[in-house]
């Protein structure tokens, strides 16, 4: 079958959390046997910061671990019509232009023979609601939520039963532990910046109980403003700039223990939904330590698969005990790997994909 996702960047990761999770799912399409075509606008924002900062040497890590991957660059919205052609299955996600996103689904009612899925995997419908309801949506058959608390927006909006919750996961195909163990050392954290709105939950979950507890701290990430690099320095932590996604299992692979520190709004207004890094860390045999977040899916076994700490005291107590303790660390790892091979993977997120789509009268039978 073929499918066609418009993205707002497979190549670039720069400050783009979806595509880690759409290049392990598309991937495992492509095993499968399907076509599949990934469509991304011109002058994406997210590949332009990265070609501006490294040039295209940024887009290195990522050809070399998904040579089955490629995307088609369009213009406008005819450019974008065109490539429906042939679709089976097109899913859109809520990255792209609100005009974009209406072209498609005119294109649907006026005929189009495919099934139509609209991916939200941000927290813009609480954060910011009018920025997700400017989408006209009309002549899509169904939305991908990307956590429990979304889906319920949606369905409050009207959606009833064609929001499926569709949860990220990690490529295990890329992201697994080392194939031989090597030394391991002090703490790492990748994440982004951001708008500053968990700067302090930064400094009382990582930066400090890191100094406190004597592990050397490394940060990878981008959109770090001045006061920003300024907390860094003061806690000596040692600040690695943008990290391609496709090299995190090398960097998880070299540090002891590394930190979630969700934001506010998967907190306070989406609770239940983990970042993505949560998958990947678990995927990659790291003992995980998380600042609070209410896992109200039951996606994960808190206190098993990773310690969550309630405080910054707690943070201080994980971290002196993963430091001292190998095997709680070696716990951690077993349970962690064993939950997302049973769960989480892409594979397993795909199987969920196309159960989907048999509910939306579009089964779909793997050629591989």
């Amino acid at each position: 079958m073929r499918f066609v996702y418009f993205t707002h960047s497979l190549a670039s990761c720069w400050n783009h959390g979806n595509a880690h999770f759409l290049r392990g799912v598309l991937r495992d399409l492509v095993h499968r046997g399907h076509d599949v075509l990934a469509l991304e606008p011109a002058g994406a924002w997210s590949l332009e910061n990265l070609l501006r900062d490294h040039g295209e040497a940024g887009l290195d890590a990522y050809r070399a671990a998904y040579p089955e991957l490629t995307a088609r660059v369009f213009a406008g919205e005819a450019g974008a019509e065109a490539a429906l052609d042939g679709a089976d299955v097109v899913i859109v996600h809520e990255w792209n232009e609100p005009a974009l996103v209406a072209a498609i689904g005119r294109a649907r009612r006026q005929g189009g023979r495919f099934t139509l899925l609209f991916h939200d995997t941000h927290h813009r419908a609480v954060s910011d609601p009018q920025a997700i309801r400017q989408f006209d949506l009309n002549g899509y058959d169904g939305v991908l939520a990307f956590g429990a608390t979304l889906a319920e927006v949606y369905r409050r909006w009207g959606w009833g039963d064609r929001v499926h919750v569709w949860h990220e996961a990690a490529d295990t195909r890329l992201f697994h532990p080392p194939a031989q163990e090597g030394p391991r050392e002090g703490l790492v954290w990748i994440g982004n910046w951001g708008d500053g709105e968990r700067s302090a939950e930064l400094e009382s979950f990582l930066m400090r109980p890191a100094q406190t507890v004597g592990l050397p701290l490394d940060i990878y990430g981008v959109r770090y403003p001045d006061e920003a690099r300024a907390m860094l320095d003061r806690y000596g932590v040692r600040f690695r700039g943008w990290l391609p996604n496709a090299r995190a299992p090398e960097v998880f692979a070299r540090h002891l223990a590394t930190v979630h520190v969700p934001r506010r709004f998967y907190v306070e207004m989406l609770p239940g939904i983990p970042t993505i890094r949560v998958f990947e860390a678990l995927a990659c045999g790291i003992p995980l330590v998380s600042a609070p977040w209410q896992d109200s899916e039951h996606l994960f076994r808190p206190g098993q698969d990773y310690l969550v700490a309630e405080d910054e005291a707690a943070m201080v107590q994980h971290l002196t005990a993963l430091r001292d303790d190998p095997a709680l660390r070696r716990s951690l790892v077993e349970s962690g790997l064993e939950t997302i091979r049973a769960r989480h993977s892409c594979a397993h997120r795909v199987d969920e994909l196309l159960a989907i789509l048999a509910s939306l009268g579009r089964p779909v039978t793997d050629a591989a």
